[in-house]
């Protein structure tokens, strides 16, 4: 739960959901919103896929599905998940006994897609599994593969049939004593997704996967998933998240902590707070902020950085923040900390202070933290 007690105005009350267990990482309840995202290579590869995980992970991936089409795939599953630094998920479409392959191997987490995985005794069958093996499971419902008689019933894709579709998954689940599971409703139509979204979030309690499938490029997908996840999250919707995008998989992991610091929800790394740029800057705002994301990307202490280029908005957006940098005149700025003024800085070698100072910043917080602990 996000709460401010002096701005109330900013508070999203979360969906009160039961906490289920992917591995080690809790998703539900009052755990923080964890961030997936899912490797794009081929999966019998295991050296590609590791790789691809380990670095969705440096950048902050909480959980990391690989898809399992075939048995090479679910052979390779058993060394990737005993080699990956977070919870992986195994993938499944059509064929059930990729499931219990998978969860042979290791999956902290089955993802079936009902509408294609088969009859409810195919069903039953990776329940089995995963209970033997003490998978979670997530219900994967999407708008293109919905099952034939909801199609029939409702004549197109809808909320309605996306919901019944999950509730009839739910219902076969638990008829076999099984409530690990969490649930997503996906359509590429922002509308569509977010209306399943808060009929699902009603008729159950289980936790809430996000997503806007097949969302697009990075920055078209960027913009949708925005707009699609970030609305149902500020309702207090979702549990856990993957922002979908025809890009590398790492630009997934950015953008889904993005959307969850701009809410307040989530908080890792350096936030930086900067101008567009007009022809008031006193250094080119563009170029400094390129460089400075890039080369503060290692920080995962939550820390605050303004990078304004004149003096109009640059104290007040100073105050808000743990560091910051206004523009002025003759070739240098004015650095403040904690909201203050405390220094001028020359523009050349603004770069490389701003740097030096966040990394100090983010030794002293996490000092601080080991000592409290």
């Amino acid at each position: 739960m996000s709460l401010n007690p002096v701005r109330p105005w900013r508070n999203i009350y979360r969906r009160k959901s039961r906490q289920i267990m992917v591995g080690n990482v809790p998703v539900g309840g009052d755990a923080p919103i964890s961030v997936q995202t899912m490797t794009n290579t081929d999966s019998s590869d295991v050296r590609a896929t590791l790789d691809q995980v380990i670095r969705a992970a440096e950048v902050g991936a909480d959980i990391v599905r690989v898809s399992t089409p075939d048995e090479s795939s679910t052979r390779a599953l058993r060394e990737i998940c005993r080699e990956s630094p977070v919870p992986i998920v195994a993938d499944i479409h059509f064929h059930y006994k990729r499931a219990i392959e998978a969860a042979e191997a290791g999956a902290a987490c089955l993802r079936i897609n009902p509408g294609n995985i088969g009859d409810e005794k195919r069903v039953a069958e990776v329940v089995r599994a995963a209970k033997d093996h003490g998978c979670s499971i997530r219900i994967g419902v999407n708008a293109g593969s919905l099952e034939r008689h909801l199609l029939e019933k409702y004549g197109e894709p809808c909320p309605e049939a996306m919901v019944e579709s999950a509730m009839d998954h739910i219902r076969i689940l638990e008829d076999h004593d099984f409530r690990e599971y969490k649930i997503s409703v996906k359509a590429s139509d922002v509308f569509l997704a977010a209306a399943a979204y808060q009929g699902i979030a009603e008729a159950t309690d289980a936790p809430i996967h996000l997503g806007i499938t097949e969302a697009g490029g990075l920055t078209s997908g960027t913009v949708k998933s925005a707009i699609g996840l970030g609305n149902l999250l500020w309702m207090g919707i979702g549990d856990t998240l993957r922002v979908s995008l025809s890009a590398d998989p790492v630009e997934e992991v950015k953008v889904g902590f993005e959307i969850l610091k701009s809410l307040g929800l989530r908080t890792r790394g350096v936030q930086i707070i900067s101008c567009p740029s007009c022809a008031r800057q006193g250094f080119d705002v563009i170029a400094t902020v390129a460089e400075l994301e890039e080369r503060l990307e290692h920080i995962k202490t939550p820390i605050s950085l303004s990078i304004i280029g004149c003096v109009v908005n640059g104290p007040g957006e100073a105050l808000m923040t743990d560091i910051g940098f206004t523009g002025g005149g003759a070739g240098s700025g004015m650095v403040y900390m904690a909201g203050k003024q405390d220094h001028k800085q020359s523009n050349a070698d603004m770069i490389d202070h701003i740097v030096e100072l966040v990394e100090k910043k983010s030794a002293e917080i996490e000092a601080e933290k080991a000592a409290a602990e």
